[in-house]
């Protein structure tokens, strides 16, 4: 299983980067050739699905996830949103936390997936690759380059 985490410090309030992280069709648009579709009726909570389409045309597939844990930033106390994906090409789950710090909020992705067919030798390859994906992504999502560090 390949593991990868990205961090960005950005100047916006923990409930903006939360509105914004968990627009789930939003990820679509920022990922190269994918339209995210949400399954299940709004507002996002515990047991929303969702499927990422990767494609052109018939060629391509289907990255559905769930929603399994569903926590909001409240003052203090950080969000964290956990997923899980099911699908036939990808598993794994993904969780995404968002702290309030000095000036802003900070922002850690983690991700662990496998893809069928890739051996777990290139597990490496797929969490540098991975990295480079969720960041452009994340960048995109919370309104351009990072305002802080990267893991």
């Amino acid at each position: 299983m390949s593991r990868f985490r990205v961090v960005r410090s950005v100047p916006l309030a923990p409930e903006e980067v939360w509105r914004r992280l968990t627009d789930w069709p939003a990820h679509g648009r920022q990922v190269p050739l994918t339209r995210t579709t949400v399954l299940t009726p709004g507002p996002s909570r515990v047991g929303t699905r969702f499927t990422a389409r990767t494609g052109l045309g018939p060629l391509g597939f289907d990255d559905p996830m769930e929603v399994v844990r569903w926590e909001p930033p409240r003052g203090d106390r950080p969000g964290v949103c956990r997923l899980e994906k099911y699908g036939r090409w990808v598993r794994g789950r993904a969780e995404i936390e968002v702290a309030a710090e000095a000036g802003g909020s900070r922002v850690v992705w983690t991700e662990e997936l496998s893809v069928r067919g890739v051996p777990g030798v290139l597990d490496g390859v797929l969490a540098r690759a991975g990295r480079v994906v969720f960041g452009r992504a994340l960048d995109g999502l919370l309104g351009g380059p990072p305002g802080g560090g990267r893991a």
